[in-house]
C-alpha cells in the first residue's frame, strides 16, 4: 500500500493497528471455531484478501494492519485518521456475513465481534456496513437540554436509587422515527460502543476515561429518569447525535476502551444533594462549540497537557462535578467482594468464583476446569490467567474488579446458553 493511501496531500507515514475478529453465535453468543476470515481494505477493491481462522474461542489471532500515521487521530486535522477494512466470514453450518467499515486507528487493537445466523438454506447473507466516526463524518449537533431533570410530585423520577441494568433499548434513530428498529443491548458493550463511535482509542488515557464518563453519566441519567418512557416510548435512549449519543450497530470496539469500560462501569457524574446522574452534554469543540460542556477535542488536549481524569472534567463541568458509584449492578450473581481476590484467599467468594470459571469453561474449551474448593491455589490462578488472556484482559492472575465482573457477565451469557439447550 503506498505511503500516502489514506490521505490527499502530503502524507506522514503509514503506522500500523490490530485487529481480531471473534465470531460467536447469534442468540446464544457461543464462540464458533474453524471459521475462516477474510480481511481486505476497502480504499482499493483491487487488493489483496488476508485469510484467517478462529481457534476454538471463537477468535482470530491478533492481525496487524496498515493505519494511519497517529497524529492524524491525536490531533485535529483534515485527513481520515483510521483506515476502514472489509470483514468477511464463512463458516459451516452458519450463514456468510461481512462487516464493511472495521476502523482500524494506529497502535491499538481493533475487536470485531460478528455474530453468525445458523444456515436456514436460501444462501442468506447478512451484511453490516459501520458509518463515518463521529469526530470524522457529519452528524448533526446535541440538542441543549438541562443537566439535571426536575423532580415532580408526579413522581417524574421513578427510581429510588441508580441502578447500573443489565441492558438498554436502543432506539436506532430519531425518537419520533417509528421505522428505527429498538435493540437490545448489554449495558457495558453500549458504553463501549459509543465511547469507540464518540472518541479515539489514541487519545491519552485520562481524556478516553473523562470521556468514557461523560457517556456512562449522560446514560443512566436517562435510565435513572426514565426520560423516553415517560414521553410514551418504549425505549431507553436514541442512537441519534441530535438527542443522545451515536451508537452504531455492529460496529468494532476498541480494547484499551473496552478494558477502561470494565473497569469503571459502575461509575457515573454527580452534583452534591442531586441524586440523578448529571446528564454530561458534551460536542467536538472543534466543528461545534458548546460552552460549559465537555469539549471532545479539548479533553485530549487536556490530556497531553497532563490534566487527570477528574481535572479535565471539572475543568469542562466546574469544580462540584464528582465522580460515584452505583448502589446496585442488576444481572449478576452476587456483588463484588469489595477486594482483590488472588492466590491464597479463601471463603465462598472464590468458591463461586471457581464454580463461575467452570460454567465458562464448558463453552471455552481453552478454558481448564478446577476444584471449586473455596481456595485459591495455583490451578485458579492458572485458570484466571487464562480467562484473562482469552477475553482481553490484563493476566495477572488476579481477581480485581473488571475481571471479577468479566466472569460475570461471561457466566450469566454461559448460563443462558445451557437454558437453551
Amino acid at each position: 500500500m503506498p505511503e500516502n493511501e489514506f490521505v490527499n496531500g502530503p502524507a506522514l507515514p503509514v503506522q500500523t493497528g490490530r485487529l481480531q475478529a471473534r465470531l460467536v453465535e447469534e442468540g446464544s453468543r457461543r464462540p464458533i471455531s474453524g471459521a475462516e476470515v477474510m480481511i481486505s481494505y476497502e480504499g482499493d477493491p483491487k487488493s489483496s484478501v488476508s485469510r484467517f481462522v478462529t481457534n476454538e474461542s471463537g477468535m482470530t489471532e491478533l492481525i496487524e494492519l496498515p493505519a494511519p500515521n497517529l497524529e492524524y487521530s491525536t490531533q485535529f486535522s483534515e485527513p481520515q485518521p483510521y483506515a476502514e477494512y472489509t470483514v468477511q466470514v464463512r463458516a459451516s453450518g452458519y450463514e456468510d456475513a461481512e462487516v464493511a467499515g472495521t476502523e482500524i486507528l494506529p497502535g491499538v487493537t481493533a475487536i470485531q465481534e460478528i455474530r453468525l445466523r445458523a444456515s436456514v438454506g436460501g444462501g442468506v447473507f447478512d451484511r453490516i456496513v459501520i458509518g463515518p466516526h463521529t469526530l470524522y463524518g457529519d452528524y448533526p449537533p446535541k440538542i441543549a437540554e438541562s443537566e439535571i431533570k426536575p423532580v415532580s410530585e408526579t413522581g417524574e423520577i421513578v427510581l429510588s436509587r441508580v441502578v447500573i441494568p443489565e441492558y438498554v433499548i436502543v432506539h436506532d434513530g430519531v425518537p419520533t422515527d417509528s421505522s428505527a428498529q429498538n435493540y437490545w443491548v448489554r449495558y457495558r458493550d453500549y458504553i463501549k460502543n459509543v465511547a469507540s463511535s464518540e472518541i479515539y482509542a489514541t487519545w491519552t488515557d485520562a481524556a478516553v476515561r473523562a470521556n468514557i464518563l461523560a457517556i456512562m453519566s449522560f446514560t443512566l441519567n436517562r435510565v435513572y429518569t426514565e426520560w423516553y418512557r415517560n414521553k410514551g416510548y418504549d425505549f431507553t435512549i436514541t442512537s441519534s447525535t441530535a438527542f443522545d449519543q451515536k451508537w452504531i450497530y455492529g460496529r468494532n470496539i476498541y480494547q484499551n476502551i473496552s478494558n477502561v469500560v470494565d473497569e469503571m462501569f459502575g461509575n457515573y457524574l454527580s452534583r452534591p444533594n442531586v441524586k440523578q446522574p448529571i446528564l454530561t452534554q458534551y460536542c467536538d469543540g472543534r466543528r461545534v462549540s458548546c460552552p460549559n460542556w465537555l469539549s471532545q477535542w479539548g479533553s485530549q488536549s487536556l490530556g497531553e497537557q497532563g490534566y487527570s481524569t477528574i481535572e479535565i472534567l471539572r475543568y469542562y463541568y466546574g469544580d462540584s462535578i464528582y465522580i460515584n458509584t452505583a448502589t446496585e449492578i442488576s444481572g449478576v450473581p452476587a456483588s463484588w467482594p469489595g477486594y482483590d481476590l488472588t492466590e491464597g484467599a479463601t471463603g465462598a467468594k472464590v468458591q463461586q468464583m471457581q464454580e463461575q470459571l467452570n460454567t465458562i469453561a464448558g463453552a471455552y474449551p481453552a478454558l481448564p476446569r478446577i476444584a471449586a474448593d473455596g481456595i485459591f491455589g495455583p490451578a485458579t490462578r492458572a485458570a484466571v490467567e487464562d480467562f484473562q488472556a482469552v477475553f482481553g484482559l490484563p493476566v495477572t492472575g488476579i481477581v480485581d474488579y473488571r475481571t471479577w465482573y468479566k466472569i460475570s457477565e461471561i457466566y450469566v451469557s454461559v448460563s443462558r446458553i445451557a437454558e437453551l439447550n
